[in-house]
């Protein structure tokens, strides 16, 4: 059995992992395994090196990474409107089951994710190890710059009387080291006291502006779900991410958060940690002792 028909059988066996946990009503683990694989689709869409594959393939491939992400997606956001159902992903099993021979048009319109490499849980973690190491003796590979990252920021959701909506400008971040940090973006997304999302995630666009210890976004996130229907202990998480050329992948520098009882009108500036993000909020360490911040402004939207 060559290697590519061994490594389509092991997706195969992902998909319906994941497919009978997200049946059985086991949606934590079937979010981790949709997740899990749709990143090993993008990362063989992406590799130049591999031609195991065919373009259309690969264009195959990361059309159904997306539909893995968006069923991963519906069962994070309880209130999602256009969910993406999990008899609509079934229907994709011959797809990835038979992808070395399926030459049909793929059932569902969607696009490929965006071109950047997404890493799987504990991958940053080695590959920032690899670099340490590699800045020791000297070592490394030749820079090579990626594509920009899209935004994917969503727009204001529909009012409701009684309810209210939040809007946070992302006006700037404080770093010391602002200049030097390549196609920078900030991840945005709204977690329970788990650690689950509780809504899409967002992606701003990358940063044009930078100016002495700060880079300016000065965009708009619109929170997409009514305030009022978050439960007790979320908070809003902001990642701060970068594009490290050496590495030809994009890395989390930092992250803050901002909790239920600092929503109120008007600026805040809220504290920067170390990575890995702790989305449960247990083991927190400052990103440094200087006074720089994530700088933000509030607008509340009220019927």
């Amino acid at each position: 059995m060559s290697d590519v028909t061994k490594t389509v059988q092991k997706w195969h066996a992902s998909f319906k992992k994941g497919t009978d946990f997200d049946s059985w009503g086991q949606l934590v683990e079937a979010i981790d395994e949709y997740q899990i694989l749709a990143r090993h689709l993008q990362k063989e869409v992406q590799s130049s090196n591999s031609h195991a594959f065919t373009e259309e393939q690969k264009k195959t491939l990361g059309k159904f990474a997306t539909c893995l992400e968006m069923r991963s997606a519906a069962l994070q956001c309880t209130q999602s409107q256009e969910e993406f159902k999990l008899e609509d992903l079934k229907k994709l099993e011959p797809i990835i089951k038979n992808i070395l021979t399926y030459n049909k048009d793929f059932p569902f319109d969607v696009q490929p994710v965006p071109l950047r490499k997404i890493l799987a849980p504990g991958e940053e973690e080695n590959l920032e190890l690899e670099e340490e190491l590699d800045a020791a003796t000297g070592a490394g590979s030749t820079p090579s710059f990626p594509s920009r990252v899209p935004g994917t920021l969503l727009p204001r959701l529909p009012s409701e009387p009684g309810m209210t909506l939040l809007t946070l400008t992302i006006e700037k971040i404080g770093l010391k080291d602002a200049g030097q940090c390549i196609d920078p973006y900030i991840t945005v997304s709204v977690k329970d006291l788990n650690g689950i999302d509780l809504n899409p995630v967002q992606d701003t666009a990358v940063a044009t502006r930078k100016e002495d210890t700060y880079i300016h976004f000065s965009v708009d996130v619109e929170i997409q779900k009514h305030l009022e229907k978050l439960p007790k202990g979320a908070a809003i998480f902001f990642e701060f991410k970068h594009y490290k050329p050496k590495k030809r992948f994009t890395s989390t520098k930092c992250f803050a958060f901002m909790e239920m009882d600092e929503i109120r009108p008007g600026p805040i500036v809220i504290e920067l940690y170390k990575k890995p993000t702790d989305f449960k909020r247990k083991k927190l360490n400052l990103l440094t002792k200087k006074p720089l911040y994530l700088h933000l402004n509030q607008t509340l939207h009220k019927d």
